[in-house]
């Protein structure tokens, strides 16, 4: 079974055990039993001997194994079989090896290269792959385990040659015998699992999210003022000026670097097509077919024809019907998604807010949408992959953004069965404890609050007439959205069977229902928290202008700054006693004002985990991170050379006669 698939099994199985309380409680009682009957005892010696076993026996011959593919993994040679050297040559004293066609001489491979036989069958257009990896053909580079030819002098050959003790073959290459040679190893990646080597990570943001927001960044600075604008520019050019890192120029190898890692991607695809075709180069056997090989050639012939017969049919009537039916309904789900989308992205003006914009069920309804109608495109890019070569990387990133978000949704499903058949099974409990906490936090305790404020709060000195007008003015407020939810009261159990069956879609739909009920249950807060957030606002600004007048001041609103200005007696006079009567008021507003502002916070906070909640299940990078686990070569983030345990460069008595110094580099 498919790792995910046990994964999303799992998930299941977890939600339907929290909906079914009961078996949970079954198992514990059943733990209780085994460690009261000696059954976890027995259990742990077992494990212990298992344990004891593996790491006698199984941990050492694991690490032979690892070390026997490590040299399969890396496709170095092993016998001491005659072969030749395909590749690039980057430059004079840089190639890359891309296969060792062995058993094989090197005249007769660059003959089927003039020629091109070893290139014959190949799925795709050769040149992509030679583009990417900045060469119009492959060469012969040198030969394995082969004296190169007395009568020719090739300054550039490299000859190579295998031996038993090291798991690396020795190289002798060009020109002067003292080089020492360094030879970069490296695991090839596999395109078939989309395995590749990157200088930078991939980029799972979608291009069009970036594009936008770069765009809204625009239109924001265009629509600012003239004075905004440069003050916005005086800061970037502030922040640039603390930067003091210098770029440099970079080299010819780091410019060639992104070439030779094209290569090393195309390099599993290349040596298959050499692999393939390098039967053609050899000595073949002919030989006339025997009577079961002729017997067994007509049974598969007639097999063939009756397959053929019906893939036919199916492909001719039965394919096109179904293309035609999924494409209508594609179109038509298009058409009411998109009429959807429309109605939820409406504006009364350019400045009011969008529905969306207001309730998070509708957000959510948006993203789902947004997503339904971007999966087709998301598939007809990924079925374009099947048209070219698979070392050419650039639509991966779509394909982990495209299973990411299906198993997010799928996940989503999963989990909001399993909500939902709780909340389906109980919902006269949650509708009755949702209405005591309701009631009990956003009404009834509120007003609790309110009268202790009205009453000399925690000893500290109120203005009585104040604080009781406030006071009986938000009790009344209270009074009245009480008798209203009450009114609405009955039908609440019927509003969380709503929520219960709307889990059937998602986790996240409860959870947005969830929040925006909050919302609309919780409005008189809000209202609270605004009247006296305003009140605090235009008190305190009062008091600071005030404040001015003392000190013979004003705040000029033209130049944005204070300026001076002489008062008469009779201005000073009244701005003193509107001082004096504002400031003995504060300490009551600021009562209120931070009664209601705690309120607020508590709600937005609630808030806040919710949203958390749904942005955790609609933009977690579930796949990206579970294929970093599983296989870390699908997303890469960068590489690193570690140097091998190689005998010293300097030693010549550790190396054989007439080899340079070699030492060996992974390239990871």
């Amino acid at each position: 079974m498919h790792p995910f698939s046990i994964l999303t099994l799992a998930i299941f199985v977890a939600g339907y055990i929290t909906a079914r309380w009961d078996l949970v409680t079954r198992l514990y009682e059943l733990a209780i039993f085994a460690v009261d009957h000696g059954v976890l005892t027995r259990t742990l010696k077992g494990f212990a001997v298992l344990s004891f076993a593996f790491l006698l026996f199984l941990v050492p011959l694991e690490r032979l194994a690892a070390w026997e593919s490590t040299a399969a993994s890396l496709d170095s040679p092993r016998s001491k079989a005659g072969g030749t050297i395909l590749g690039w040559r980057n430059s004079d004293l840089d190639i890359f090896v891309v296969s060792i066609l062995q058993d094989v001489e090197p005249r007769r491979v660059e003959n089927a290269l003039r020629v091109g036989t070893l290139v014959r069958g190949s799925p795709h257009p050769l040149g992509q792959l030679l583009q990417l990896c900045g060469h119009s053909t492959i060469q012969v580079l040198g030969s394995l385990n082969l004296d190169p030819p007395e009568d020719q002098f090739d300054p550039s050959w490299v000859s190579a040659y295998t031996n038993g003790t090291s798991l690396f073959p020795l190289f002798r290459g060009p020109g002067d015998r003292t080089l020492a040679i360094q030879v970069v190893i490296f695991d090839r990646p596999s395109p078939a699992r989309m395995q590749y080597m990157s200088l930078l990570p991939m980029a799972l943001a979608l291009g069009d999210k970036i594009l936008k927001s770069d765009s809204t960044l625009s239109e924001l600075g265009r629509d600012g003022d003239a004075e905004t604008e440069s003050i916005r520019k005086r800061k970037l050019i502030d922040k640039i000026g603390q930067h003091t890192v210098v770029k440099h120029s970079p080299t010819q190898k780091e410019v060639f670097l992104p070439t030779i890692l094209n290569q090393i991607n195309c390099s599993s695809e290349m040596a298959q097509l050499l692999a393939k075709n390098a039967p053609l180069l050899r000595t073949r056997e002919k030989r006339s077919l025997s009577v079961g090989e002729r017997v067994v050639e007509s049974a598969t012939t007639l097999w063939d024809y009756f397959f053929d017969i019906a893939w036919r049919f199916l492909t001719t009537w039965c394919y096109p019907l179904l293309t035609w039916s999924f494409v209508i309904g594609l179109v038509g789900h298009r058409i009411i998604a998109e009429t959807i989308l429309r109605v939820l992205e409406w504006r009364l003006h350019p400045d009011s807010l969008a529905l969306k914009d207001v309730l998070a069920t509708a957000q959510q309804v948006d993203i789902r949408l947004q997503q339904f109608c971007y999966w087709p495109i998301q598939y007809v890019t990924l079925r374009k992959r099947k048209d070219e070569w698979e070392s050419i990387t650039d639509r991966n990133p779509e394909y982990i953004r495209f299973y990411n978000s299906l198993w997010l949704v799928a996940n989503d499903v999963i989990i909001g069965i399993a909500i939902g058949s709780y909340i389906i099974d109980h919902a006269e409990w949650v509708a009755f404890q949702i209405n005591i906490i309701l009631s009990e936090w956003t009404v009834d305790g509120l007003r609790d609050m309110i009268v202790w404020l009205t009453d000399a709060p925690a000893g500290f000195k109120l203005n009585n007439e104040l604080a009781a007008f406030l006071g009986r003015l938000f009790v009344w407020v209270i009074d009245y959205w009480k008798e209203c939810v009450g009114s609405l009261r009955p039908y609440l159990p019927h509003v969380i069977y709503f929520i219960g069956f709307s889990s059937f879609a998602g986790a996240t739909m409860p959870i947005s229902l969830f929040s925006d009920l909050l919302s609309v249950l919780t409005v008189h807060i809000y209202c609270f928290y605004t009247a006296s957030a305003r009140i605090f606002h235009w008190q305190l600004t009062i008091i600071v202008s005030l404040f001015h007048l003392f000190r013979g001041k004003k705040h000029n609103v033209l130049r944005n700054r204070i300026d001076s200005c002489d008062y008469d007696l009779d201005q000073l006079l009244l701005g003193t006693i509107l001082f004096t009567l504002l400031s003995f008021l504060l300490p009551t507003i600021i009562a209120f004002y931070l009664t209601f502002t705690s309120a607020r916070m508590g709600i937005v906070f609630l808030k806040a985990i919710l949203d958390t909640l749904l942005a955790c299940l609609n933009h977690f990078p579930l796949f990206a991170l579970m294929l970093r686990v599983k296989d870390s070569r699908r997303l890469p983030g960068g590489i690193c050379f570690e140097l091998l345990d190689t005998p010293p460069a300097m030693l010549r008595s550790v190396h054989p006669q007439g080899f340079p110094p070699c030492s060996y580099v992974l390239l990871k």
